[in-house]
């Protein structure tokens, strides 16, 4: 049986379990893997490409929006959209602003589940990568909790993927009178 990996290569066995396998195995080994080489309790942040699309894995104590910061400025990238993020975080700040244009802010102190995450990333004026999040946690009791994300630190692993916005111009601007920084386009 014909078996298509990726690129269209194909992988030929007459065992599904075995093709499957093998493919992976052969996937695994034509993939760039690359590391910040910052230091974390585990380990160092991990992290592949493929054309604009990057997947990264943080480990426990790593802060998320730190991390997205620290990527873009090695991997050289001025815009990105995060797409999606899960995983397990504690000292997870959210919250939201309200009318006045103030942020209102609760934490989970204890672990919970990174059930989502969206957002972008773009350069301020003075060139600082500025990540805007929103997520979802789910605490032990599997209540949800949504909003702006200000903080979270990874408690046991969090997978992250971004699109890289490669032809985007994209500023942050702070507003008048307000908490929140604008997104401006050039």
């Amino acid at each position: 049986r014909p078996y298509f990996v990726g690129d269209g290569q194909r992988i030929h066995s007459g065992h599904g379990a075995v093709a499957f396998s093998e493919a992976f195995r052969w996937r695994s080994r034509r993939m760039k893997r690359y590391s910040l080489g910052v230091p974390t309790p585990s380990g160092v942040m991990e992290w592949t490409r493929s054309g604009d699309d990057v997947f990264l894995r943080l480990d426990p104590g790593e802060e998320i929006h730190a991390s997205l910061q620290t990527l873009a400025d090695e991997i050289g990238f001025d815009a990105a959209a995060i797409t999606s993020g899960i995983g397990r975080t504690r000292d997870s700040t959210y919250g939201y602003m309200d009318d006045d244009h103030h942020y209102h802010r609760r934490t989970i102190t204890g672990g919970s589940e990174l059930v989502t995450l969206q957002g972008n990333l773009a350069r301020r004026e003075n060139g600082d990568a500025f990540t805007h999040l929103h997520a979802t946690f789910s605490d032990d009791n599997l209540t949800p909790h949504a909003g702006h994300m200000f903080e979270a630190t990874v408690h046991v692993v969090a997978e992250l993927h971004l699109r890289l916005l490669t032809e985007a111009i994209m500023t942050r601007c702070p507003l008048e009178n307000s908490e929140f920084v604008a997104l401006k386009f050039d």
